[in-house]
């Protein structure tokens, strides 16, 4: 992580950690740019590492499609107006985040009207490459508040620092920081739970 350590002190924080590492690893490094940065260069080395991490947040896999090609055709639009292509992918990654909670809003919205069903939308092969105890892990993450799993995803599965959380959720950095003990702590009660 860059600069920065947090505490992970419990098993259940220790749990998210590898578990959200492990995904990004399996993600690999997009490439560093060689030149000036196009839209099309954003789209094809960062579109499956954002559809990832919406997926984290809205655990639908065409949802999460559909709330990152929103992102992008938001940024197509702004595009000429942008000042710092190097802040594109900031600008794409708060667009997922807001995104995935407009999603939740409206999910929770239609509950409030009809019973609520339940439907597993991970994959077979992406759970397969989990072992058990990050495959509990994930589905703990689907519990808890939808700001907790922000901040832990984009901690641990976008490794952002606390400045770029932050910067992507809308929030301080020291609402970041209690979020995230907050988060840790109702997980591992989650997780004793099961």
């Amino acid at each position: 992580m860059v600069g920065q350590q947090w505490n992970t002190g419990s098993g259940v924080g220790q749990s998210v950690e590898n578990t959200l590492t492990q995904l990004r690893a399996l993600d690999g490094k997009p490439p560093a740019p060689t030149g000036p940065l196009t839209l099309e260069d954003l789209y094809r080395q960062h579109r499956m590492r954002l559809v990832r991490l919406a997926l984290l947040l809205v655990d639908e896999p065409a949802t999460a499609e559909d709330v990152v090609q929103e992102a992008f055709t938001g940024l197509h639009r702004n595009w000429s107006g942008l000042r710092d292509a190097q802040a594109a992918l900031g600008y794409l990654r708060t667009a997922v985040v807001n995104g995935s909670r407009s999603v939740l809003r409206r999910r929770k919205t239609a509950r409030d009207y009809t019973p609520p069903h339940v439907v597993n939308a991970r994959s077979a092969e992406s759970l397969a490459m989990l072992t058990a105890e990050h495959q509990a892990v994930v589905a703990a993450l689907t519990k808890l508040p939808p700001r907790q799993r922000e901040v832990l995803v984009l901690r641990y599965y976008g490794d952002l620092s606390e400045a770029e959380i932050a910067e992507a959720t809308g929030i301080s950095k020291g609402t970041v920081k209690s979020t995230a003990s907050r988060a840790l702590d109702a997980l591992q009660k989650i997780m004793a739970g099961r």
